[in-house]
């Protein structure tokens, strides 16, 4: 059953390909830098926050500009694929109820899209790896498999958010709040060590929690994660994405009544 769900999906590469590119044109559409905006957002932000957590917050973090950045990219794949995968079905309503295609592919496409935005972002990081004359340890060689499996997360978060918002429109709202906390309480401008016992030891039940953790142990400190944190994150983002995927399946049927 499940080889055949991703044979279907397979199916319908192109279509998928066409939704990414587009949600990507969309983005920068009437922008006079257009693709650019992707290297200088987080460029600015960075400079906001390093002047921030140098000068005024000091932080005794090892590689902080490092640290502070790929956090940074990470959780923006994040925000930005679950943000439009908000609207990834109520901006195609027109295209959905006249036309048939699995109603997965809008949210897949957006996350194909913030992967896409990502990877240009982490050459703006390999660009700071150079300035700051840092020689990346051969553990960095593990990055990618915990951004497929952050992938996976994320598609499992997007799937229902992007059927939610069709039925419930204050899903928009309550999930912006999630993610501005979410920034606060996440492993990127600082450790979680610095919260109380406690509340690190909820933090640590969050697979995002452990994923930038590992991105940032794996990229700068040469450290290998453990057993237990690779089948945590892979098993919860897994558990993730077949919850979403029910919930999404559960809400699918009259999407093209609401719309």
């Amino acid at each position: 059953m499940a080889a055949t769900y991703l044979s279907k999906i397979w199916n319908r590469r192109s279509l998928i390909r066409t939704f990414a590119i587009n949600d990507l044109k969309i983005r920068y559409r009437n922008s006079v830098l257009g693709f650019f905006w992707s290297v200088l957002e987080p460029l600015l932000m960075l400079s906001v926050l390093y002047i921030i957590f140098t000068n005024v917050v000091k932080s005794d973090i090892p590689y902080y500009p490092l640290y502070l950045l790929l956090g940074l990219i990470m959780w923006n794949m994040l925000t930005r694929a679950t943000s439009m995968s908000l609207h990834s079905i109520l901006g195609r309503g027109g295209i959905i109820t006249k036309i048939y295609f699995p109603r997965e592919i809008p949210a897949i496409s957006t996350c194909i899209t913030a992967s896409i935005m990502m990877l240009l972002e982490l050459v703006v990081f390999s660009i700071f790896i150079v300035v700051f004359q840092f020689v990346p340890p051969s553990t960095m060689a593990l990055l990618p498999i915990i951004l497929i499996i952050q992938f996976i997360l994320v598609l499992g978060l997007s799937l229902p958010l992007s059927v939610l918002n069709v039925y419930f429109r204050d899903v928009q709202y309550i999930w912006a709040l999630l993610v501005h906390a979410g920034f606060f309480l996440m492993p990127i401008i600082y450790r979680a060590e610095i919260f109380p016992e406690k509340l690190q030891t909820l933090l640590s039940l969050i697979p995002m929690t452990r994923i930038l953790d590992m991105a940032h142990d794996v990229t700068l400190y040469n450290i290998i994660p453990s057993a237990t944190d690779w089948a945590y994150i892979i098993a919860s983002s897994l558990a993730i994405l077949f919850v979403g995927y029910l919930i999404f399946k559960r809400f699918e049927a009259r999407v093209g009544e609401e719309l």
